[in-house]
């Protein structure tokens, strides 16, 4: 009777482990991804470990540990072009391309040429890793001018 209620104590601590994911898919294809993994201990720690796939298929797929972090920090997206995504996660910043999936890079510094336009951002939401696409800017309507 004893190990039976002993397991019962240590039953909270063995489920306790939050593993998630969450996708953007680049081109609105699920073929062509980003994805985040988030793994947190323990829901009350205050880090969780961070790592990134690329994905380019049928072509390519690799995973990259990005480390840890804060278990709410947010990590934007960022397009340079060329197949290259900048993950910023907080003041850190890496570098992956989706070409190879090979090449994976911490950033020392902001490149000379920027970050390249915001994609979105990988966020905590009501305890549940997402993805939020920043709003695509609209062309303007053919044949309006400006001061109408």
């Amino acid at each position: 009777m004893f190990p039976s209620r002993l397991l019962l104590l240590w039953l909270p601590l063995l489920v306790a482990c939050s593993d998630q994911r969450a996708a953007f898919e680049i081109d609105g294809s699920r073929q062509h991804t980003l994805t985040l993994i988030r793994v947190q201990t323990l829901p009350w720690d205050k880090t969780a470990r961070y790592a990134v796939v690329v994905a380019r298929m049928p072509d390519c797929q690799r995973r990259h540990e990005i480390g840890a972090g804060g278990a709410e920090t947010r990590v934007e997206v960022f397009a340079p072009g060329n197949d290259a995504w900048i993950l910023k996660q907080g003041k850190r910043m890496y570098v992956v391309e989706a070409r190879t999936c090979e090449g994976f890079a911490r950033l020392e510094a902001e490149p000379e040429g920027g970050l390249g336009p915001l994609q979105g951002s990988f966020q905590m939401r009501n305890g549940t890793l997402g993805w939020v696409g920043e709003p695509v800017a609209q062309p303007a309507a053919a044949g309006a001018t400006a001061g109408q």
